[in-house]
């Protein structure tokens, strides 16, 4: 059987600002052209399929459009993550039981897909991202007995009813998709922190002896550990600055007969590159980094004092700025000022403005303060 993993699409989602979704929508038309080509047999979607728990409409009617392009060509299979709303997502997913199937529901956690390819059957399960406070009395073994408060015995819990389920079926092969934070990945600053009581991790020995384990929530796409059977696909697009060395993929899987699991990466089409660029407006107006007009850029301009029209003197050179920021290369050291009750607020106002950009205010600004504090004065004293 041959799975194409991905997940953590975040449909609806933005960069510093940025709408992103023209880029999902290429990346989603990327997948379906690789179902196309490598004749996948079952798409499976590891959670965070969108950003936030309710979503832009144009967001909806993208993940429609992909599940029904994707759908006609493949099984689908998804489960929500920690940014879906599971309520929300699966919504309906009592009627989907054709080619797309949402595994939202944590009280059937352990009831598989069986799907079957010319080796037999693979019973695919699906773990909902759970928040500990949330189902640690649904999953307890007795109602009066709830679960530890952490992840671990949550997502534990979940995998041993999963075990106690696939015991009784006789089936060789099995699938479990997961949104969680498994111990050995590496995480990126863009993700969601979901730490209870400190932790956030589970163990990987949890998901042993499955033939393969599709894992969402992690941002970079990874193995965890030696076995190559549980994977993290990452997320389709750079969703931070910090994540802009990484290379974005997909996992294309070959489940083999007697369980063997074959991992292709396929790389995912870059919108954009994003790079850091830090610089004096002399080194940025001369041309040095015309090389990166076409990037998203997070720009530090490095000169002593805050450059006039810095923001658009930039955006002149480097159209896709994102970040635009005055960081001087050196500190300097500031002697804290002590504002008495009679200080002319002007001169306070142009203290900051020294403060701020490094050089003193001119005569045109401490002009325009005076006129702005006058006019608040005249304000006050109308009322």
């Amino acid at each position: 059987m041959r799975i194409l993993h991905t997940g953590d699409w975040h449909l609806g989602r933005t960069l510093l600002g940025t709408d992103l979704l023209e880029h999902q929508a290429a990346f989603l038309r990327f997948l379906t052209d690789v179902v196309d080509e490598r004749a996948v047999d079952l798409v499976v979607v590891a959670g965070d399929v969108y950003d936030r728990a309710i979503p832009p409409v144009p967001a909806v009617r993208l993940l429609s459009h992909a599940l029904h392009e994707l759908s006609r060509r493949a099984q689908v299979v998804v489960v929500p993550g920690n940014h879906d709303s599971a309520v929300r997502l699966g919504f309906g997913a009592d009627l989907m039981t054709g080619r797309v199937r949402i595994l939202a529901s944590v009280d059937r956690l352990h009831e598989p897909i069986l799907l079957a390819d010319e080796h037999g059957p693979v019973a695919v399960y699906g773990i909902p991202f759970l928040a500990p406070d949330m189902v640690r009395q649904t999953l307890a073994p007795t109602p009066d007995t709830p679960l530890a408060r952490s992840h671990q015995a949550v997502v534990g819990a979940a995998v041993d009813r999963i075990r106690s389920d696939l015991a009784t079926r006789g089936v060789a092969r099995s699938v479990v998709i997961a949104h969680a934070f498994v111990a050995g990945g590496a995480p990126s600053e863009s993700e969601q922190d979901i730490r209870v009581g400190g932790v956030d991790r589970v163990a990987a020995a949890t998901f042993a002896d499955f033939s393969y384990v599709a894992l969402g929530h992690l941002h970079g796409p990874q193995q965890v550990g030696e076995s190559g059977r549980i994977q993290y696909a990452g997320s389709p697009l750079a969703f931070s600055f910090g994540e802009r060395h990484q290379r974005k993929s997909v996992a294309l899987v070959d489940l083999g007969q007697a369980g063997s699991v074959t991992v292709e990466r396929i790389a995912a089409p870059v919108p954009r590159r994003l790079v850091d660029i830090t610089t004096t407006m002399a080194e940025l107006e001369s041309g040095e980094h015309g090389g990166h007009a076409d990037a998203w850029a997070r720009v530090f301009v490095t000169d002593p004092a805050h450059p006039d029209r810095m923001v658009a003197r930039v955006r002149e050179r480097l159209p896709h700025a994102l970040a635009v920021v005055h960081q001087p290369a050196v500190r300097r050291k500031e002697t804290p000022v002590v504002v008495h009750p009679g200080a002319d607020p002007v001169d306070v106002a142009a203290d900051f403005v020294r403060f701020t950009t490094g050089a003193a205010a001119t005569t045109d600004e401490r002009g325009l303060l005076r006129e702005a504090y006058e006019a608040a004065r005249a304000m006050e004293v109308a009322r």
